[in-house]
């Protein structure tokens, strides 16, 4: 009985607490919560930033599928030339889609989604749309609060954060070429000799066989 005040008093002040921090986020601009301090796994931004991800990744799947549509069909030979360089590889429709496959299967599937991002930030000019885009980018894929953060070394970080104070569409140039030797140096190696590309080789080489 002697604890039940107190006890009370610490769940008034718990839901005043909330009240107030609700009552602050209306005044947040929006999608400001990348920069907040809240970590705890209920926060309303990662569900926001999600969906958001999950829309701009549909986006780029949609316009690989449209590529395809407009590639002629798979060749042995076109399989053959992603052995040549990660740049053939990437280049290539067919191979961009197979290549994304892989990285699912890796859990890495971020890192050529942020790729892509950036190669389409950097054909831009609409000023607005270039300030709009570097800060879903950086929620997405920068933001430690993001469960889709790419892999970026301390500098890279600092160059990041001091280009945000004007984004521009070359933002995320150093970060961008970072990921891209990131992928050239371990997953391209690992594609390149897992199951995925010696089967989708071997079919083509024996297509009367399927």
């Amino acid at each position: 009985m002697g604890s039940e005040p107190v006890e009370m008093g610490k769940h008034a002040e718990d839901s005043s607490g909330v009240q107030n921090h609700s009552q602050g986020s209306l005044q947040t601009p929006p999608n400001a919560c990348c920069f907040c301090w809240c970590c705890c796994c209920s926060c309303s931004c990662l569900t926001v930033r999600s969906a958001k991800e999950e829309k701009m990744k549909t986006i780029s799947e949609e316009q690989e599928d449209a590529d395809i549509n407009q590639t002629p069909q798979l060749s042995l030979e076109e399989v053959q030339s992603w052995a040549e360089s990660f740049e053939r590889l990437i280049k290539s429709a067919h191979g961009l889609t197979h290549f994304r496959q892989f990285l699912k299967s890796e859990f890495s599937e971020e890192n050529l989604n942020f790729w892509l991002l950036c190669e389409d930030l950097k054909k831009e000019t609409n000023k607005p749309t270039v300030e709009q885009t570097v800060k879903q980018i950086y929620e997405d894929y920068v933001s430690v609060l993001s469960p889709k953060e790419v892999s970026l070394d301390s500098r890279v970080r600092e160059v990041i954060n001091r280009n945000m104070q004007e984004p521009s569409s070359c933002t995320f140039d150093e970060a961008q070429q970072q990921i891209f030797m990131l992928m050239q140096r371990d997953s391209y190696p690992r594609f390149m000799s897992s199951s995925m590309y010696t089967d989708l080789r071997q079919n083509l080489e024996r297509p009367d066989e399927s």
